[in-house]
């Protein structure tokens, strides 16, 4: 089982190394972050681009059975559905939680047209409790119909992500490093 990947710049780009060797997987992976560079937690403001800093723990995995099929997984996997989305209202009691449609308060809906979202695992950053304004949403997920980046997150490519799925858990870290 995959205990930490970490997230490091390489040649201009960015890659997720795998600490653990695992047969079949690329090592190390290409991946995308934030449009805004990465940057440091406590300077973190919800809508700037940006991939926060940190070692984030893997909370679970959502994806869209009319899309993929899932690899064995060592997750207790949520299937996305119509009325799911996330709230980014930095001033609502619900902020950077899963919530449900109708919601009055500034969300974003997890059943997209496009395919980022095919896979979602919610990382563990600003969520023990939300503090307003620091980021909401910030996910490992897929990159997605060509994207060079995220709104903040952290993706790889659909193959990739389906070839990591059986070896990472709860129990996985994913280490942003500057």
């Amino acid at each position: 089982m995959v205990t930490l990947i970490t997230l490091l710049q390489k040649n201009n780009g960015y890659q997720l190394e795998i600490a653990e060797r695992v047969a079949g997987l690329d090592n190390p992976i290409p991946a995308a972050i934030g449009w805004g560079g990465l940057i440091k937690p406590a300077k973190k403001r919800e809508g700037d681009g940006m991939t926060p800093i940190g070692r984030w723990p893997m909370r679970r995995l959502m994806f869209r059975p009319d899309r993929i099929t899932l690899p064995d997984h060592h997750f207790n996997a949520a299937t996305i559905k119509r009325k799911m989305a996330w709230c980014d209202d930095p001033d609502s009691p619900h902020y950077n939680q899963q919530v449900t449609l109708p919601f009055s308060a500034s969300h974003e809906i997890l059943l997209r047209d496009d395919h980022a979202y095919d896979v979602i695992i919610p990382l563990g950053y600003n969520d023990a409790p939300a503090t307003p304004h620091r980021g909401s949403a910030i996910f490992f997920h897929i990159l997605h119909d060509g994207k060079a980046h995220t709104e903040g997150c952290v993706a790889i490519s659909a193959e990739n992500m389906m070839r990591l799925i059986p070896h990472i858990s709860t129990e996985t870290i994913l280490e942003v490093r500057a």
